[in-house]
C-alpha cells in the first residue's frame, strides 16, 4: 500500500503546478499553500479509494472462504465461464 508521504510525491509529479479559473476570465496559478492543502486533499482522496478497494477484496477472499468456494466456481455460479 502507498504511503501519504509517497502518494504525495506523486501527484506533486504529476501536477508541478496548479491554476484555476476558466478561459473567459483567464488562470491564476495557485498559492503554495493553497498547491500543498490541495495535493494532500488529492492523496487523502487517493489514498482512501486504494483502501476501499483493498477491503473489498479482503471481504470478497473471506466471503468465498466462508462459502468454501473459489473466485472461479463463484463466476461459474454466476453463469460466467
Amino acid at each position: 500500500m502507498t504511503t501519504k508521504a509517497e502518494m504525495i510525491e506523486i501527484i506533486k509529479a504529476e501536477n508541478p503546478t496548479l491554476q484555476v479559473g476558466d478561459d473567459d476570465q483567464g488562470y491564476t496559478q495557485l498559492s503554495a499553500a493553497d498547491y500543498d492543502a490541495t495535493i494532500l486533499q488529492w492523496a487523502e482522496n487517493r489514498l482512501a479509494k486504494e483502501t476501499a478497494k483493498a477491503q473489498a477484496a479482503t471481504d470478497k477472499a473471506a466471503l468465498l472462504a466462508k462459502l468454501g468456494i473459489t473466485a472461479d466456481e463463484f463466476k461459474i455460479l454466476l453463469g460466467g465461464n
